[in-house]
C-alpha cells in the first residue's frame, strides 16, 4: 500500500469479483468527508459481470455471471486483464460524473497513445474499432467506486460468449496484440501513476 498526497493506492492481487464488490460498497458507505481516495489495482479470477439494467447473458457456459450495481451492460474479467477500483470522492474534487469517465477513458489513451480512441455514446477506450477497455462506475453521495478494466495479455475467447458492453458483434482486443510486453501488474502500476497526476491536477 502506497499513499500519494490524499489518495491511498492498494495492490491486491488476484482477488474474487464478489468481496471486492462487497468491500467496495462497505468502504464507500462508512467513509466521510476526511477519507482519503483509494485506487485499488487487482485482477479477477474469471467473471462475467452485469451492469444495472442489462439482462443477464444466457445459460450455457461454466463462467460465473453476477448481477452488480455499476453503470455498463455485460463485460467479463479474467486474469491478465488490470483491473483500477476508483474509490474516489468527486464532488470533494468537483468533478462531474462525464468528465471523471472522460478522466479514466483519458488515462488509458495516454497510456496507449496515439493508436486509442473514444467512440461516441459507448463508454471505454478503442483501438482500430476493437475494445481494449471498458468502464463502469457507480456513484451514491457523489463517491465513485467500481472503475476501468484493461486488456492486457489473457484470453480474449469468453468475450465471444457476450455481446461485450451491450454491442453485439463487437471485438475486443488487447495490449499484447498491439505490440506491449507488460503484465496486467506493470500495467495497472503505470495506469495508476497517471491516473494519479490527473486526480491531483
Amino acid at each position: 500500500m502506497t499513499l500519494v498526497e490524499d489518495i491511498v493506492v492498494k495492490r491486491l492481487g488476484r482477488v474474487e469479483y464478489s468481496s471486492t464488490w462487497v468491500a467496495m460498497r462497505a468502504f464507500t458507505k462508512a467513509r466521510d468527508e476526511s477519507t482519503p481516495d483509494e485506487l485499488w489495482l487487482l485482477e479477477h479470477p474469471p467473471v462475467y459481470t452485469v451492469g444495472q439494467g442489462a439482462p443477464l447473458p444466457g445459460p450455457g457456459n461454466a463462467i460465473p455471471v453476477l448481477k452488480t450495481d455499476r453503470g455498463g451492460d455485460v463485460t467479463y474479467h479474467g486474469p491478465g486483464q488490470a483491473v483500477i477500483y476508483t474509490l474516489v470522492d468527486l464532488a470533494r474534487r468537483s468533478i462531474k460524473v462525464k468528465g471523471f469517465v472522460w478522466l479514466l477513458e483519458q488515462t488509458v489513451i495516454d497510456l496507449l497513445g496515439g493508436r486509442a480512441e473514444r467512440r461516441p455514446g459507448a463508454p471505454g477506450v478503442y483501438v482500430d474499432g476493437a475494445k481494449i477497455a471498458a468502464l463502469g462506475i457507480r456513484v451514491v453521495r457523489g463517491r465513485a467506486y467500481h472503475g476501468l478494466a484493461l486488456n492486457v495479455d489473457m484470453d480474449l475467447s469468453p468475450f465471444a460468449a457476450i455481446d461485450p458492453c451491450g454491442y453485439p458483434g463487437l471485438r475486443v482486443t488487447q495490449m499484447r496484440e498491439l505490440g506491449f510486453t507488460d503484465s496486467a501488474e506493470t500495467a495497472a502500476s503505470r495506469l495508476s501513476r497517471l491516473l494519479l497526476e490527473k486526480l491531483d491536477a
